[in-house]
């Protein structure tokens, strides 16, 4: 053999110990702390089959790095206590829900709440600008996207005016859904002397904790004592009004009561995580007295010690429902556990609805939505197709008196990835203008999903195999 083959050979052997070796850490880590078997398993194949590549992906979006951070700097709580379904002497046929999240919140239901709906940016737009408006110590907002429109640009002005007569103003946008490469909202913000952070962001990908998490959350909180939140991103296409190209209707809620408690803390650990910064009780958490008749409380879900929150809630209510259960979401692609919860309702008698848009902006995951769509309305469940303009509300009731309204989407990527902050409210006549609010349209019938065309039911069921990655 020539110099040149041998070293060829040692190249080679070199590389397959480093394969090995890879692959070999990938395999103890997955094994450790995957707890999804498929996710596992895929983790596993990819790191073998795909040398140095597959060690590669798994280092930069297999690995949550997000959890030990967060629980090192998770703000210091209050033990709370949670209500003994025993003790209460309760009739009410959800009280073992309300007694089951708040064994899995660690947080009680707030009674004395109001709760006001809003649609769009139409409604909520000028409400939330009047607030800032009025802010007196402090102002906290955290939304996913924050376009520098039309509809940006005002939010920008009134942030900057209450940050000049002496408010304390902190702005949180996520740091790949507010613009990865750049972000006109930030810029400006940090120009003028706004302090703005953008969550999980950086141009260098090893210094990217985990960049497959996102701060999906959408919440302003004003003193302390008000707060807004929901499914509304700040960008000019959800003023339906003003005719944008691509209209979105969205749904968000203006809260007043003792639970702004949990959304302000809810802030403030966001921005602790991000930052460092802690923020001032005084300021940011006043003494909130009774002004409603909204019992609520907040559900935080994400990649850390509040893992899986949401989706774990959303099951407890399925199996609470005894008479109807109607859910309301841009995005249909949720795990097996959720669409057999859904479907064993419907079999037990249960009116389960589902309504969905018609053409989401996202075409793969309309795609995927008919594989599991299917069996659910084999059933008895009924799905229903809302007309353009695309609608982004994520609501959820229960028998017509829970509630459950916030950010997160009914598909992996909310349940498993996200950062997502939702409500649950117990109240029968705000669940019942819910109800009202999201009127059925189209019903999607199970002829329909039949009559697809081979190669259209090849393309979903492909799309559907991209279910924890979407």
């Amino acid at each position: 053999m020539t110099l040149d083959d041998n070293l060829t050979a040692l190249v080679g052997a070199v590389a397959a110990v480093a394969h090995f070796a890879i692959a070999g850490a990938v395999t103890v880590h997955v094994l450790l702390y995957k707890r999804s078997v498929g996710a596992a398993v895929s983790w596993i194949g990819i790191a073998w089959l795909s040398p140095f590549l597959g060690g590669l992906l798994y280092a930069i979006i297999g690995i949550n790095r997000v959890k030990r951070r967060a629980q090192r700097l998770k703000r210091q709580r209050l033990p709370l206590a949670v209500a003994d379904p025993d003790a209460t002497g309760a009739t009410d046929p959800l009280t073992p829900l309300e007694y089951a999240i708040g064994r899995l919140t660690g947080l009680p239901s707030k009674p004395g709440n109001l709760v006001e709906m809003l649609h769009s940016g139409d409604e909520a737009y000028p409400r939330m600008l009047e607030e800032i408006g009025k802010a007196q110590k402090s102002v906290g907002l955290c939304s996913y996207i924050f376009r520098a429109d039309s509809a940006g640009e005002k939010f920008h002005q009134a942030l900057i005016q209450a940050q000049r007569r002496g408010v304390k103003v902190r702005v949180l946008i996520d740091g790949v859904g507010g613009g990865y490469f750049w972000s006109g909202t930030y810029d400006y913000l940090r120009k003028a002397g706004v302090p703005v952070a953008r969550f999980l962001h950086s141009y260098f990908p090893w210094r990217t904790p985990f960049v497959n998490l996102r701060n999906h959350r959408k919440l302003l909180v004003i003193d302390g004592r008000l707060a807004f939140t929901g499914g509304l991103n700040i960008g000019a296409e959800n003023v339906v009004a003003e005719n944008p190209a691509h209209p979105v209707r969205d749904t968000h809620f203006r809260i007043e009561g003792p639970v702004v408690e949990q959304l302000t803390d809810a802030f403030a650990d966001d921005w602790l995580f991000t930052t460092g910064e802690q923020l001032d009780a005084d300021d940011w958490f006043p003494a909130l007295e009774p002004v409603g008749t909204v019992s609520a409380r907040v559900v935080p879900s994400g990649p850390d010690e509040d893992l899986e929150q949401i989706e774990f809630a959303t099951l407890h209510a399925i199996s609470c429902a005894r008479e109807s259960i109607r859910v309301v979401t841009p995005y249909f692609l949720p795990g097996e556990t959720l669409t057999m919860a859904l479907g064993l309702a419907a079999m037990r008698g249960i009116r389960v609805d589902i309504l969905l848009p018609e053409n989401s902006n996202h075409a793969i995951l309309d795609w995927a939505r008919r594989v599991p769509l299917k069996p659910l309305i084999q059933v008895g469940c009924r799905v229903w197709l809302l007309p353009a303009p695309f609608d982004h509300s994520k609501l959820m009731t229960i028998d017509d008196s829970w509630s459950f309204i916030g950010s997160a989407n009914w598909d992996t990527r909310s349940f498993r990835l996200n950062f997502e902050l939702n409500v649950e409210l117990h109240d029968a006549a705000f669940a019942r203008q819910i109800v009202k609010a999201t009127t059925p349209e189209r019903l999607l019938t199970l002829a329909e999903i039949d009559g697809d065309p081979l190669p259209i039911r090849l393309r979903n069921s492909a799309a559907r195999l991209l279910q924890p990655y979407l």
